[in-house]
């Protein structure tokens, strides 16, 4: 008789997530049985499964990816050029008065990461099919308008925070420097898988360590920091809003809900009501997905917060609170690392814009490839999804264009995080509709909390980008 094991065993023996077995169990790439509630594989079953060919494996993991929402996916890219740049120019300008965001946006980032990563696990389809599904294309296209709006702003300025950052180690042209970061990137993306590479790039995102250990070193009044925490303050002003819009834009941004995979998506679905063991499996993921979801925000947040922290007390308490440039930004970290802090904050800045604008001409060609049902995925050849590679590299090349009408770089970074603040809740309004609708949802739509936690989300953002349009109409 075959030995049977539970999903913990069988993820432990053969190394695999416990919720990429769940998705293969579910997807029928592994079969297993269900006793007492719970999943058992046999481990024949498992090394059949190991022993297919690669190109097999491979297309099951891409498919796999496409479920773990795009938060998870990213994972660093979230703290991307755009989030340190934001929060730099905040925590310079404005002290500690807008850290209390740190904690305050974290139920709603959960809530939103959650629901965009529970329909990709439910429908194995990228966000634009499933809105276009349930409430036809002529929405779609001026939500995909919006999108497309958002990740070139969002790609220009971090390409040009990129080349700004060279410049502090490499004497060069910050055009030229802009041009050869388009080309090195839009090669990598079309000619190289981007989890490939991305593991590599991921240790370069260990420099935002810096802010924590600076945080540390430079002894804050951490009574200050924890009153600015618990106690949020206001301002109704132009500025202050523009802060505020542009911490919610940088922190639940718009490719993120759209980014579902980095390479071609099976569309392989649970057709009509699910069979027990699917259920349980579907169960698993979701479970594993909130883990994974809440300490990935959790660690965001923790690095949004320290940014603000540090530069608040190195930056804005000795009177530099105008940060327009990649120089003073660096000089955040020099109590840690001294004359070393330009290269850490390039370090920095490079990694992160490597897995970010990636991330963002992806989730943009996704986004059109849906809507137009063209052939998509990062995993085929340029000459078998043609339209979806052109819509990245039109992306890219606009991106680099931006660059061109004279914005200071580092300034682009905090406005690209105003339209994605105003953006953003337009999104969410559909987004968070849909988490909730048992017509696509069935019976894994969104626990009540998360759909609390996100209509305020959509409502304060909302909000907040309505109010700063008024003020700044008004000149207040």
């Amino acid at each position: 008789m075959p030995l049977k094991l539970t999903l913990q065993d069988a993820s432990r023996q053969f190394r695999i997530p416990i919720r990429k077995l769940a998705f293969l169990i579910r997807t029928g790439a592994i079969e297993a049985e269900l006793e007492d509630n719970g999943l058992l594989i046999s481990e024949s079953e498992l090394r059949r499964y190991a022993d297919q060919p690669p190109q097999v494996v491979e297309k099951h993991h891409a498919s796999y990816l496409k479920t773990l929402g795009p938060g998870l996916i990213t994972g660093a890219s979230d703290d991307d050029p755009s989030g340190i740049g934001t929060y730099s120019a905040v925590g310079s300008t404005y002290g500690l008065g807008l850290s209390w965001l740190a904690v305050y946006l974290l139920p709603m980032m959960i809530a939103v990461q959650e629901t965009v990563a529970r329909i990709g696990i439910v429908t194995q389809s990228g966000l634009a099919h499933v809105i276009g599904a349930r409430y036809g294309k002529r929405l779609l296209y001026p939500l995909v308008g919006l999108l497309l709006v958002a990740n070139t702003v969002n790609i220009g300025a971090d390409i040009g925070a990129m080349a700004a950052s060279l410049q502090l180690l490499v004497p060069m042209n910050f055009i030229a420097g802009v041009a050869a970061l388009t080309i090195l990137m839009t090669a990598l993306e079309i000619l190289v898988p981007y989890h490939r590479y991305s593991r590599i790039l991921k240790w370069l995102t260990v420099s935002l360590v810096a802010y924590i250990l600076t945080g540390f070193i430079i002894r804050p009044d951490w009574g200050a920091v924890l009153r600015s925490l618990a106690i949020p303050t206001i301002q109704l002003n132009t500025g202050f809003l523009a802060a505020m819009v542009a911490v919610m834009g940088t922190t639940i941004t718009p490719y993120l809900f759209f980014w579902q995979a980095s390479e071609e998506v099976e569309q392989e679905r649970d057709e009509g009501e699910l069979g027990d063991f699917r259920t349980v499996a579907l169960t698993h993921e979701i479970r594993e997905m909130r883990t994974d979801t809440y300490t990935g925000m959790a660690l965001a947040n923790v690095v949004f917060l320290f940014i603000i922290v540090t530069t608040a007390f190195v930056l804005h308490d000795h009177g530099i609170t105008n940060v327009d440039s990649a120089q003073k930004a660096a000089l955040a970290l020099k109590p840690l690392a001294g004359n070393f802090a330009s290269v850490l904050f390039t370090l920095g800045i490079f990694g992160v814009g490597l897995l970010a604008v990636p991330v963002l001409a992806g989730a943009s060609a996704y986004a059109v490839a849906e809507l137009l049902k063209w052939h998509e995925g990062l995993s085929k050849r340029f000459e078998e999804a043609k339209g979806f590679y052109w819509v990245i590299i039109a992306s890219m090349l606009a991106g680099m264009l931006l660059n061109l009408v004279g914005i200071n770089p580092i300034k682009a970074l905090y406005y690209a995080a105003i339209v994605n603040g105003a953006i953003a809740p337009i999104l969410m309004f559909f987004i968070f509709r849909i988490g909730r609708d048992t017509k696509v949802m069935g019976r894994f739509t969104n626990p009540p909390w998360v759909n609390m936690w996100g209509w305020i989300v959509t409502l304060v953002m909302g909000g907040s980008a309505v109010a700063l349009f008024v003020f700044a109409a008004l000149g207040k």
